[in-house]
């Protein structure tokens, strides 16, 4: 498998904060990273520096096997967390105007048919909803045909609908062969779109591998809910951990868990049961709340 970016030993230091502590990974052609960290973790300038705006203190960024250098940008979309643009452009103007920056471009009605922008293509920018600013943005780092783009935190604020309809907007770019490194803080998100995951915290990478392969590594257990008011006030033969209005039970074996619960006299009418998730893998390996 051919690696789009290769990252070696990548540092940024400042004067009081190593923001990035030695981070190497490689990004596959065609894949999707995923980068994912608590505030603070060294995610969103390890991305600058693989986007070219930011200088590392040291290590190495290979492109194709190359440095980074000018023509790096003329293959490279980058979708940011907040992106200023000027007053009074309609979508189409803004396309067009993005557009007239590069050597290359994606043709615009194909462009325009990607992140289904037909229906308010002729509208001023500053009236779109959330999920239309996002597809319009989306089709701005799209706009020179990359090989590879950045999307920062795109569905941030997003209502549910606006944000799955932005993933299957990824989902075809990833199918076109774009390569893709998202950072996100919706760990479903994250499980759904990306091959590949490496969680951040305190500048270095803690965890790498597939959604599947890190969670197998981590977890044999499923774990039972309750309501914290079912609970109260008996003693179980078993460790629980509460969540406010809720009780978690972690068990390698649902079956012989939900027999003691019966046995101890818990109606279970209100039990569920799910497999682990990145989110508990998140907090299990930072030690953080969840955070945009």
């Amino acid at each position: 498998m051919n690696a789009v970016l290769s990252v070696r030993d990548l540092r940024k230091h400042y004067p009081k904060v190593k923001a990035v502590d030695g981070v190497s990974f490689d990004v596959i052609e065609g894949s999707c990273l995923g980068l994912l960290g608590p505030n603070g973790a060294g995610k969103s300038t390890t991305v600058e520096m693989l986007e070219g705006l930011v200088q590392p203190s040291s290590g190495e960024i290979l492109y194709r096997g190359k440095p980074l250098d000018a023509e790096y940008r003329e293959y490279v979309g980058m979708q940011f967390q907040n992106t200023a643009l000027q007053d009074f452009l309609t979508v189409r103007e803004n396309l067009n105007f993005f557009g007239s920056l590069y050597k290359r471009v994606m043709p615009i009605d194909r462009l325009i048919e990607a992140c289904r922008l037909e229906e308010f293509l002729d509208r001023d920018h500053r009236k779109l909803s959330g999920g239309q600013r996002q597809r319009m943005l989306l089709a701005i780092a799209l706009v020179n045909n990359p090989d590879l783009v950045f999307l920062d935190e795109p569905t941030t604020g997003l209502d549910p609908q606006a944000r799955r309809n932005f993933w299957d907007l990824v989902r075809a770019v990833k199918a076109r062969g774009t390569t893709v490194v998202l950072t996100t803080h919706y760990m479903e998100e994250a499980y759904l779109l990306c091959d590949d995951i490496a969680i951040m915290d305190h500048g270095r990478v803690i965890a790498r591998g597939s959604p599947q392969q890190l969670l197998a590594e981590h977890f044999n257990d499923s774990v039972l809910e309750l309501p914290a008011a079912e609970v109260d006030g008996r003693e179980l033969p078993m460790p629980l951990v509460r969540k406010v209005d809720r009780v978690e039970i972690m068990s390698a074996d649902v079956n012989g868990t939900v027999r003691a619960l019966l046995a101890a006299g818990l109606s279970l009418a209100q039990l569920k049961i799910r497999p682990r998730t990145l989110e508990d893998l998140f907090l299990q390996l930072t030690g953080s709340e969840l955070r945009a």
